[in-house]
């Protein structure tokens, strides 16, 4: 039973209903995801290995989730995060990895 359950875990769609904080690994996983958009497009698609993110130390938490949303809408067609959520202070940690400023 318990093989079975972490199994359907594993192919689960990325939801963080089980997630209780913001993590490094949901926020890769949400960088890395086409599920955020309807483009077909992750943050990935234009920012492999983080290109193009070394300089984000410029920007405050706000402004960094500013800009995180308006590429969610933007580039990748998606719905808006909000601000204060798991998703969003997820993916906000994972980004500021890139960071070299």
């Amino acid at each position: 039973m318990l093989a079975l359950s972490m199994a359907v875990s594993l192919l689960a769609p990325l939801s963080v209903s089980a997630v209780e904080t913001p993590s490094m690994e949901l926020g890769k996983r949400l960088f890395e995801s086409v599920q955020l958009g309807s483009k077909g497009r992750s943050c990935e698609s234009c920012h492999r290995q983080g290109k193009g993110l070394d300089k984000i130390g410029d920007f405050n938490e706000e402004e960094l989730k500013d800009i995180i949303n308006a590429c969610i809408r933007d580039a990748l067609g998606g719905k808006l995060l909000g601000v204060e959520s798991q998703e969003m202070d997820s993916l906000y940690r994972y980004v500021r990895t890139f960071q070299q400023n």
